[in-house]
């Protein structure tokens, strides 16, 4: 595509007009007049004809994927490809979504003779978790009398990941990282009886009824007890509620996502196996516990472009899924919201399917209303106290719902966004120092 250029403006009120106004107004000197209207006329016209496939030979190679974090700049790194290896100055554009923060979107490249390729960065911030893509980019140089702008396109084809910010969220658990000393987590072997079966022994005075293998002392006629040895690696799973009252604020998902990303990091530290579970009125993915770093890559990717859906969630399928998909013990981490009565009695309903074969923790941010009654004092109008009356019956709910938990030994806890990674490693790390699972 052609465009006209200021110069070529400039040039016609220049030249063209005073032209025309002398062939209307001087008859003798028509003629000349005209003939120079038609020079410059053919002047462009051949500046415009010169200047046609002029971007043929440049294009714009871009990386097939970027990694970026939410909040913090990042750079795209790309090439201009120059077959003809001429030296000319391009203009460049990118089309960035409207949650990716560029700098420019458009830059002016002078590029080399005798070079086929030219480096260009771009500087830009991510707004928003997600996947993002960048599928074109326009090119404009100017034609060899700079008269006319060409301008052209093609496919840029990159794929812009953008993952949660963890370097805020670590500040927060980073002497729980800490891999010196007694302090902080680090892996260890655990000493006490564990769960896991390893052999039968002829019974001793001491041990204990539920030790007692009733089958096989029946069968050699004497009691026999069985062994178990600790846990060498255990499965931890969060389980991510993405439906509708997890969507009332988008910071709280943030939260919980990343969250649930660095108790992975904690699990991987631990030697432990990490799996994810995100669900609505659906199960929406499931990765299967494994450890190691490529693990944490593809919980992460699994993770990153998650949104919550406005529906109520599903407890019974998710119940019925981790019942037939988890057949061995494991710690279950609940990132959800339970607020509302009618879905923590859901709740309360498909807990009981899960709760007598897996650990199960439970975890809620703490909705802001939702405090005891005299715990603030900031009160001035009647209408605070009704609002402080509501949240007092709706903090009462809910420690009412985790004592029912409790007694189902489920673990409830109202946390708080500010300490919510470092809430769930402590929990991660105590469940360990109990041998619980």
């Amino acid at each position: 595509m052609i465009v006209p250029r200021p110069r070529l403006l400039a040039w016609f009120a220049a030249v063209v007009l005073p032209l025309a106004f002398v062939a209307s107004a001087f008859h003798p000197a028509a003629m000349a007049a005209l003939c120079g209207i038609g020079a410059f006329a053919l002047l462009a016209a051949y500046d415009a004809l010169a200047s046609r496939g002029s971007l043929a030979t440049v294009s714009l190679e871009l990386p097939p994927l970027v990694r970026l974090q939410r909040e913090r700049e990042g750079r795209i790194e790309a090439r201009i490809r120059n077959i003809a290896k001429s030296a000319r100055i391009v203009r460049l554009g990118l089309p960035f979504p409207s949650q990716l923060i560029a700098g420019s979107e458009d830059m002016a490249i002078e590029l080399p003779a005798d070079s086929e390729y030219s480096s260009v960065t771009w500087v830009c911030k991510p707004l928003q978790r997600g996947q993002y893509f960048l599928k074109r980019f326009y090119l404009e140089t100017a034609s060899p009398l700079g008269f006319w702008a060409v301008r052209a396109t093609g496919p840029a084809n990159c794929e812009v990941r953008v993952y949660p910010d963890f370097l805020d969220e670590r500040k927060h658990v980073a002497a729980l990282f800490l891999n010196r000393g007694h302090i902080g987590i680090h892996a260890r072997r655990q000493p006490g009886k564990g769960r896991d079966f390893e052999k039968l022994r002829d019974y001793v005075s001491g041990d204990g009824y539920d030790e007692i293998h009733w089958k096989a002392s029946a069968k050699r006629g004497r009691p026999v007890t069985k062994v178990f040895q600790v846990e060498r690696t255990q499965e931890v799973y969060v389980v991510l509620d993405a439906s509708r009252l997890m969507a009332r604020d988008a910071a709280v998902f943030e939260s919980a996502i990343t969250a649930g990303l660095l108790l992975g990091v904690a699990a991987e530290q631990q030697g432990d196996s990490f799996g994810v579970i995100a669900f609505s009125d659906r199960i929406l993915h499931f990765a299967r516990a494994r450890n190691g770093r490529a693990q944490f890559d593809v919980c992460r990717d699994m993770l990153y472009a998650l949104q919550p859906e406005p529906v109520t969630p599903d407890f019974d399928e998710l119940a019925s899924f981790i019942r037939t998909r988890l057949r061995k013990r494991a710690l279950l981490v609940f990132l959800t919201a339970l607020d509302d009565p009618a879905i923590s009695e859901s709740f309360l309903h498909a807990i009981d399917l899960i709760c007598r074969q897996h650990l199960i923790l439970v975890n809620m941010l703490r909705p802001p209303p939702a405090q005891p009654l005299f715990s603030d004092a900031a009160v001035a109008t009647p209408g605070d106290i009704y609002e402080k009356l509501g949240g007092h019956l709706l903090w009462h709910d809910l420690r009412e719902l985790g004592k029912v938990l409790q007694r189902r030994g489920v673990r409830f806890s109202l946390l708080e966004k500010q300490t919510l990674s470092a809430r769930l490693v402590t929990q991660y790390i105590n469940v360990k120092a109990m041998q619980l699972i």
